[in-house]
């Protein structure tokens, strides 16, 4: 049975703010309240450690997991309004922080990376292993969005079990496509953004393993491509950057997806051309594309000016609502024979 739903998920911008740029930078001006979180810290499996930020936990309700983008962490905007969403409704909400990004330098000298399924993977197990009782849905957004896909995508029919549903916002699946794009006339605006911190973080690294790599040829790389060959390629065990952008991105394994998923990439994300996105053929019968024409990069703004960023928690609640388990399928195989689907808002 073939669907073609347009769901109320086709995103509108406000008129007062036309274009991707402009919806992707307004949002950082609009982080609102800050929820309620309770920290835990967990060691990692070879000896490192992770922050996990936690809504106060509510018996019985299904549990949002949230993994944060490049640089991301628990006080991004996308994050905040998740989880003021999730405490309204009454859900569970959790953003485990991938290494070094809570706030303070973790112990070994790898930090994180775009294809971190294998982080990705302990991390919802040990979550799954704690709450075994209740609905687990996982939402990734940019690089966390894509490790999330890539885990899916690998691990196939053993996500079933962990996660009922997932959804991805703003994926950049094709690292080298986005990689490149973000090395070009006015997207370095956001390079120097990232790199800002990227650099930061990396002289501190420094200091705890002198010689880890070469410190003037970091402090001077422009581009992530510079940069991701120099420091994250090689601590994270790929042969250079193109080694690394190709195995790390998640656009080959979505095919190999067997949990219900949505992947939200509007069409004028700075980050990802739309030429590179993902068309049915690319995609399994579980995963939904929702591909709307404005968006910019998870930005989502609505509403009349100064705008709020509750479409996307909304979306996303939606979908993780409408994949709830039903009781007639096993975990991981509703829908398996289903057609792809693609939603286009013009």
């Amino acid at each position: 049975m073939t669907h073609h739903r347009i769901s109320n998920g086709s995103y509108r911008p406000p008129v007062w703010l036309p274009g991707g740029h402009a919806q992707t930078l307004w949002p950082l001006l609009r982080k609102g309240p800050f929820p309620v979180l309770q920290r835990e810290r967990w060691d990692t499996p070879d000896g490192d450690f992770i922050d996990v930020d936690w809504l106060p936990h509510i018996p019985g309700s299904p549990l949002v997991i949230l993994f944060h983008g490049l640089e991301g962490s628990s006080s991004s905007p996308y994050a905040r309004a998740l989880m003021r969403l999730l405490s309204d409704k009454g859900w569970n909400g959790v953003i485990p922080h991938f290494r070094g990004c809570s706030g303070e330098p973790n112990r070994l000298p790898r930090a994180y990376h775009s294809g971190d399924a294998d982080e990705i993977d302990w991390i919802l197990e040990r979550i799954a292993s704690q709450h075994p009782q209740i609905p687990r849905y996982g939402a990734g957004v940019s690089l966390g969005g894509n490790a999330l896909l890539l885990w899916l995508g690998t691990r196939g029919n053993a996500a079933g079990p962990v996660l009922k549903a997932a959804a991805a916002i703003c994926p950049p699946l094709d690292l080298s496509a986005a990689g490149h794009t973000l090395g070009k006339g006015f997207n370095l605006i956001y390079t120097r953004h990232f790199l800002t911190t990227l650099k930061r973080n990396a002289a501190a690294k420094l200091l705890q393993y002198p010689g880890l790599f070469d410190q003037a040829r970091m402090l001077a790389s422009r581009t992530l491509y510079e940069f991701d060959d120099l420091v994250t390629a090689p601590l994270h065990g790929y042969r250079n950057v193109d080694d690394y952008w190709q195995k790390a991105s998640s656009k080959p394994h979505l095919s190999g997806i067997r949990v219900p998923t949505l992947i939200i990439n509007p069409r004028n994300d700075p980050f990802l051309p739309a030429d590179h996105l993902p068309t049915p053929q690319d995609v399994s019968a579980q995963v939904s594309l929702e591909q709307p024409s404005d968006g910019g990069h998870v930005g989502f703004v609505s509403g009349p000016w100064p705008g709020h960023l509750e479409w996307l928690p909304h979306r996303l609640l939606a979908f993780f609502t409408e994949a709830r388990p039903s009781g007639q399928s096993p975990p991981g195989t509703a829908g398996y024979h289903d057609a792809p689907r693609i939603i286009q808002a013009s």
